[in-house]
């Protein structure tokens, strides 16, 4: 017995589940986010995660890579889009699809999904061939469609985000929806919330019944990482000399793989929990990272590619643990990157940005080399608009305010862009022609003295003397602009 013990706590696996529990969290660390109703704008949010893990969702600290790649794809007629075709092939040459089966919140989901009662949709040639659907949504959704509408100058139309994804619509659209402070946006809704919503439920409902059906069949990410597989750092091997083509491997495997390691293989682990002769391992180069070590001619290779012992198991749970209680406090303290604290050259807020109060002054540097001062223009009307060029119902409504700027020049209009930045805004704006004054709100600062919500776009109206009548988000149009104009001049009146 005391022989056999240390044995079986070799081959105990690494605890994936642990793993992907924390990537979750770590992705998603602006857990206030949940209880403001808000999303984070730090400066993380300019950086991608591997999985998929919505930007919008309300405790996100990254951005997701698809929609990272389908906004640049969108610009590709101002620059190329080196940042996110790069970070793309960072993600899958280190990793691989090593991503789906370890750091994606989504497969987490699918997988805790699988475990409820019910039938079980074994794989065969049908589920195979599903398999090839998520190049097709790869190649219609996240690459074509983005491009075409680049091309006719639509604006921004990350498709696969608009019109399927469900992690969007869970992890995005329903927490921002059913909180209290967003109450307004529910007015908004729309035949396309409910299809995508109608999309998520039934994605949700398949994965009782079939193992990761999103993942094997729909997911665009998986269909990018799953080009690297065999190139990527990390992942499933195969010792085919040890090999005895007994196909266990493949029976055990929940996903559609032919061969050990290949484009469909998300390195669960199930194979190297059960292949008879050791054959199998996930490793990092020639680190072994998953497989039995102890029994058998496997010992020689221990002494090339040692897992790591029980003290450097803890170190690095110990430095994992330091990075994700790091992330908590830059996502969540009064000091994080998102600055709840009032930009430098603005006054500490007197009244607040409710209706019926009065807005803190403050002072922006306009993209234009100007400055805008909101003392300044107290005796006009004030029309604040905040949008951003991925955001596809702000650039939809930026001409109403254009057309409203020059209709009204006793009124002030100033439009703010979202800190989350994925092109050169001032190059975007001087290429549409547009002579409103635009400034760039890169910490988050003056959305955040602005009470805006989490969505985008957001409109504020301020009578003359710098009263709020109107702050909500949601697309306006050009006669609630006109309305919300009249009734400022007639409460400045009185």
């Amino acid at each position: 017995m005391d022989r056999r013990a240390p044995e079986r706590r070799t081959r105990r696996p690494l605890p994936r589940r642990l793993i992907q529990l924390y990537a979750a969290l770590l992705y998603n660390a602006h857990l206030k986010g949940f209880v403001q109703g808000d999303i984070f704008k730090g400066k993380t949010k300019a950086l991608c995660v591997p999985g998929l893990n919505c930007y919008s969702c309300p405790g996100a600290v990254g951005a997701c890579p698809l929609g990272a790649l389908q906004n640049a794809l969108a610009d590709s007629a101002h620059r190329p889009a080196f940042y996110a075709v790069g970070v793309l092939l960072l993600f899958g040459l280190l990793l691989g699809r090593t991503v789906c089966g370890w750091l994606c919140p989504f497969g987490l989901l699918q997988e805790l999904l699988h475990k409820l009662p019910g039938p079980k949709l074994k794989k065969s040639r049908f589920t195979r061939a599903l398999s090839w659907g998520k190049y097709g949504l790869l190649a219609i959704l996240v690459l074509a469609v983005p491009l075409w509408a680049a091309l006719r100058g639509d604006g921004p139309l990350p498709a696969f985000c608009k019109y399927l994804c469900p992690a969007g619509t869970l992890e995005g659209a329903l927490p921002l929806l059913l909180h209290p402070a967003n109450e307004g946006l529910r007015g908004l809704l729309g035949a396309l919330f409910h299809w995508k919503l109608l999309a998520l439920v039934g994605i949700l409902a398949a994965c009782v019944f079939v193992y990761r059906a999103f993942c094997r069949f729909l997911c665009p990410l998986g269909a990018l990482y799953s080009l690297t597989t065999r190139l990527a750092l990390i992942g499933v091997r195969l010792d085919e000399k040890r090999c005895t083509d007994c196909g266990l491997c493949r029976r055990v495997c929940p996903v559609d793989i032919r061969q050990v390691g290949d484009r469909e293989c998300v390195a669960c682990g199930k194979c190297v929990e059960r292949c008879p002769v050791s054959a199998i391992t996930i490793r990092a180069g020639k680190l072994v990272l998953m497989g039995p070590v102890e029994g058998g001619a496997f010992n020689a290779a221990r002494k090339t590619s040692p897992i790591p012992g029980k003290r450097r198991r803890i170190l690095a749970w110990g430095l994992a643990l330091l990075l994700l209680v790091g992330a908590l406090a830059y996502a969540n303290l009064p000091l994080s990157a998102q600055a709840e604290t009032v930009p430098a050259g603005t006054e500490a807020p007197e009244l607040g940005s409710a209706v019926g109060q009065r807005l803190p002054d403050f002072r922006v540097e306009t993209l234009d080399g100007g400055s805008f001062t909101l003392s300044a223009q107290r005796g006009r009307p004030v029309v604040l608009n905040l949008w951003a060029t991925w955001c596809a119902p702000c650039v939809k409504e930026l001409p109403i305010f254009e057309a409203f700027a020059a209709e009204h020049p006793d009124a002030a209009v100033l439009a703010i862009h979202s800190g989350l930045v994925t092109e050169d805004v001032a190059a975007w704006v001087a290429e549409k022609g547009y002579a409103l004054p635009f400034t760039l709100d890169e910490s988050g600062a003056l959305t955040a003295q602005l009470g805006a919500s989490a969505v985008l776009p957001h409109t504020l109206v301020l009578d003359r003397d710098g009263t709020v009548l109107y702050n909500a988000p949601g697309s306006v149009t050009r006669e609630l602009l006109e309305a919300l104009y009249q009734s400022a001049l007639e409460e400045s009146a009185r």
